[in-house]
């Protein structure tokens, strides 16, 4: 499989490349998928002391990972209602703080690992398409009441002040939160799992695994890894493995695209560094990037094989009819990736079976929430906490196969409709 030509794959810092398994290793843990929930785990497990081995089909980020929006802000792809109902409202609760911690940890690693290259940018705003600034307000309140901390309201003027758009009205501003090269960050966070003695193979594709007694292993091409605890973290792009895993979640895609340089006419739209999303389900999301000079949007979901310069027309679409003055901003790069996404819309992290962990479906959760199911997981592994069974209720469901594919789609096409009626009577 080629790596997609993406914008973070020609600014990546680092170009290290590993080699693959070549033989038969002895480890503590192995980890299947060098993506970020695989790296978080594989990197707290090595700050423990613990040997690692993580086996890396494509190389350091070939997935979703390393090559998304960038957003790092709290919460997850379903409402605190919806988690409230089906886990009761402290464990709601506490897994939204796991979210935020998640943010922190992010932030923090890259502080600590000095990740310069992360080009981490504080802000993101969350905007509404239709008139209902009371709502917000509300939301900010229980935020804080809730969570113990502030989100910032901006009315009408304030948002149409930076975002120069007909088709906003309101928005809350979370000045924490931020955006970032995340492919960038996961290769720091490899550098750093190898200075603590791990091992990354690349190229390197678990075909087969005995998951069955005390000793687990799992086999490449070229190897075999021998270890008491197997992870797997290897979200849309996950193979036939573990059967279970894979039924468990639907590969989504969605698509990205990056402008040519116009710092004059990018700014003459869009004012602010913060980054952006709207409130549909679906919805947009975009910041400037290289210093403002390019715009990077993505949106649109398919879970068919779709023609990514097709897309890309309808993201155009989307940007002008957002933001008529960029009509003449050039598309330079644009991308596809598999996200994985369970039929709760929840991340699905747990036990699997004695020594058998999983930590997968982040689709739509951003990157702090992967990161800190790679910090819970490690954390199961070592005995230090059992805060991954707070994800308990949101399990390994079937998520329907073919039939759940097209329930998906149908379901997203309807959403896009509501959002559709609901903006033209506001």
């Amino acid at each position: 499989m080629t790596y997609p030509d993406t914008y973070y794959r020609r600014t990546m810092t680092d170009g290290t490349v590993r080699a693959p398994l070549v033989r038969s290793v002895e480890c503590d843990v192995a980890v299947v998928g060098g993506g970020l929930a695989g790296l978080t785990t594989a990197l707290e497990l090595a700050r423990a002391g613990r040997s690692v081995t993580v086996l890396e089909a494509e190389s350091v980020g070939f997935g979703a990972s390393g090559r998304n929006g960038g957003f790092v802000s709290p919460g997850y792809a379903t409402g605190g209602e919806e988690i409230a109902r089906v886990a009761g409202a402290e464990t709601a609760r506490r897994l939204h703080m796991l979210s935020v911690e998640g943010m922190d940890f992010v932030r923090e690693t890259i502080r600590a690992l000095g990740i310069e290259e992360a080009d981490p940018k504080a802000g993101l705003m969350s905007v509404l398409r239709y008139d209902d600034g009371a709502s917000l307000r509300a939301y900010a309140e229980e935020t804080r009441r809730l969570y113990g901390y502030a989100l910032e309201y901006m009315d009408r003027d304030a948002v149409r002040a930076v975002l120069k758009s007909e088709r906003y009205f309101q928005a809350l501003r979370n000045p924490a939160a931020f955006h970032m090269h995340p492919l960038n960050y996961l290769r720091g966070l490899a550098r750093e799992i190898e200075r603590l003695g791990g091992r990354i193979c690349e190229g390197s594709a678990a075909t087969g695994a005995d998951l069955s007694g005390p000793e687990k292993r799992v086999t490449t091409a070229g190897g075999q890894v021998r270890a008491r605890d197997v992870v797997f973290t290897t979200g849309g792009y996950t193979g036939g493995l573990n059967a279970r895993l894979k039924r468990a979640f639907l590969p989504i895609a969605t698509y990205v695209m990056v402008s040519e340089e116009a710092p004059e006419l990018i700014a003459s739209a869009i004012a602010t560094a913060d980054a952006i999303g709207d409130n549909r389900r679906a919805g947009d999301y975009y910041r400037v990037v290289d210093g403002g000079r390019r715009l990077l949007w993505g949106g649109r979901i398919t879970t068919r094989a779709a023609s990514t310069g097709a897309l890309v027309r309808e993201l155009r679409a989307e940007m002008v009819g957002t933001y008529p003055q960029l009509a003449g901003l050039k598309t330079e790069l644009a991308w596809s990736g598999l996200m994985s996404y369970a039929r709760h819309l929840m991340p699905q992290i747990g036990r699997m079976s004695p020594g058998v962990w999983y930590c997968t479906a982040f689709g739509g959760h951003g990157l702090n929430t992967t990161a800190i199911g790679g910090r819970v997981i490690a954390e199961g592994i070592l005995g230090t906490s059992d805060r991954y069974r707070l994800y308990a209720p949101f399990g390994l469901v079937w998520a329907g196969g073919l039939a759940g594919l097209a329930v998906a789609q149908l379901t997203y096409w309807k959403l896009q409709a509501q959002d559709w009626w609901r903006e033209r009577a506001a």
